[in-house]
């Protein structure tokens, strides 16, 4: 191909404005660059595009035959030009989750964004919180979600939500008709929790401190929903994010218990590498999903 975009934008420019001064002008190049782009295009095929009249140009037929081409080729030029420019900023966007926010936020927000920006790709991984700060530091993903703060001297942290831990038990456990657990129920229960460098964990433990060395913790998970599980069967009583028990309690399935005097409220975070590149994306999902917790 022996033509550039540019002399296809400048001989277009002519046409339009039927002299090169005004058309340099319009695309912010010198009168001669202008020229000497078009005398170059006319010179390589051996044609002449224009008729001239002093300083005024004019399509003579060969040029009008041309033009419709020339724009119709020009505009999809600048169509994919666009195309790659939304790609770059609102294109592959990485996701790192805990598993509490990837599996019961994110896929809640997700709808929204591709509604807002459809060719957008988001790619989610759900691991739990130290995970996904490893895969933030190590630029595995472009953004983290986790539950609890984390200082690393690598690692930006943005506040993000509020969110409660609660403590639940099966329809027919025993408990489930006292509602409100003292000191006793607590150390006589068996405790269905979270693995032990979880954002979960880390608030219940918090919650219990001086109670830890005595609390029956009978079960461990990864996963909330083999928690779940494992207290509908009969197994031992929960703690986990309200946002993972609503359906449950609205079911009936759950049943939740009262934790007088234990704080079991924490916040959730964006977590994001503090050498980073400008990302249009990351900020607009960002900006999504604070608005969305106000």
């Amino acid at each position: 191909m022996r033509y550039t975009l540019r002399q296809l934008e400048i001989f277009l420019a002519v046409a339009r404005y039927e002299s090169v001064s005004k058309a340099a002008k319009a695309l912010n190049l010198s009168q001669s660059a202008a020229s000497a782009a078009l005398q170059s295009l006319e010179s390589q095929y051996g044609l002449s595009l224009f008729d001239r009249h002093g300083n005024r140009l004019s399509l003579n037929p060969i040029g009008r035959g041309l033009r419709l081409e020339a724009e119709t080729l020009f505009n999809h030029c600048r169509e994919f030009e666009q195309s790659l420019l939304r790609h770059g900023e609102l294109g592959h966007l990485r996701i790192g989750a805990s598993f509490t926010i990837g599996n019961h936020l994110v896929v809640r927000y997700l709808p929204q964004y591709l509604e807002q920006f459809p060719e957008a790709e988001v790619e989610l991984e759900t691991a739990n919180t130290p995970e996904v700060v490893a895969k933030v530091l190590n630029y595995e993903v472009d953004l983290g979600m986790i539950e609890r703060e984390i200082h690393h001297r690598d690692l930006e942290l943005i506040p993000w939500r509020e969110d409660e831990l609660q403590v639940f038990c099966a329809s027919d456990h025993p408990l489930a008709e006292k509602k409100k657990l003292n000191k006793q129920d607590i150390l006589d229960a068996r405790w269905i929790l979270r693995e032990a460098d979880s954002g979960a964990r880390y608030t219940f433990d918090r919650a219990m401190d001086e109670l830890l060395p005595k609390l029956n913790i009978f079960q461990e998970f990864r996963h909330n929903e083999a928690i779940k599980s494992a207290v509908e069967s009969g197994l031992g009583i929960g703690c986990l994010s309200s946002v993972v028990l609503a359906r449950d309690f609205s079911r009936g399935s759950l049943v939740p218990l009262e934790l007088p005097q234990r704080n079991l409220r924490r916040r959730f975070y964006f977590a994001l590498p503090r050498k980073r590149h400008h990302r249009t994306a990351v900020e607009r999902w960002i900006q999504l999903c604070s608005a969305d917790s106000i």
